[in-house]
């Protein structure tokens, strides 16, 4: 078991699905609603979403490979992407464009599916996040410690939106901000040792 890959590979997923961040969200899409609702929205949303992941989990390395992107390609990508979500959560773009999302949708109804799970939740950076460490650890024990990486986010989200009233009254919105920015640089310098891992593949850094 690699402890410091199971560490790594949380705060990575942590950070680029960033439930805290999340959390206000869910809160403005699910005004109104019965704290029973909630929780069925919560529970529908977190579960759509680790379907999705682990879809991506067990059959995006094999899709990489039929279109011809090499893993090395596909880290220095996915290195780039998620600088560029960190830049986004350090100067706040980020949450104006969920905010945009959200509002997109007419979410009276049920936002479980849209926008929460797909593409608040398991986005594109989650989604690359999610191909990137199942390609670091190949094999059935490494499929599992994605698998459990990503249920462990999932579940911290789940708690997050069902105590999602409390967190946003503890926090404030100057409060989530401050978080926000402080994973975004966590998320900045991991982007860049992805990068890094994709050039040493290529033989480009010692």
């Amino acid at each position: 078991m690699d402890t410091a890959f199971l560490i790594t590979g949380f705060v990575t997923l942590f950070v680029i699905m960033d439930p805290i961040g999340l959390t206000p969200i869910f809160v403005a899409l699910t005004q109104g609603m019965s704290p029973a609702k909630r929780r069925k929205i919560a529970l529908r949303a977190c579960m759509l979403a680790g379907l999705l992941l682990s879809l991506f989990a067990l059959f995006g390395e094999a899709v990489l490979g039929f279109v011809g992107i090499s893993m090395a390609a596909f880290r220095i990508a996915g290195g780039i992407l998620l600088f560029l979500t960190a830049l986004d959560m350090l100067f706040q773009r980020r949450t104006k464009r969920r905010e945009d999302q959200a509002e997109e949708e007419d979410h009276s109804d049920d936002p479980s599916v849209f926008p929460l799970a797909m593409p608040l939740i398991a986005g594109p950076g989650s989604i690359a996040t999610i191909i990137l460490l199942a390609g670091q650890q190949p094999g059935l024990l490494g499929l599992a410690m994605v698998l459990g990486i990503m249920l462990a986010v999932l579940l911290i989200a789940l708690v997050l939106f069902m105590s999602s009233g409390l967190l946003e009254r503890a926090l404030g919105k100057t409060g989530i901000n401050v978080v926000t920015r402080l994973l975004g640089m966590l998320l900045a310098a991991l982007s860049v040792q992805f990068v890094l891992d994709g050039l040493k593949a290529f033989g480009f850094a010692g």
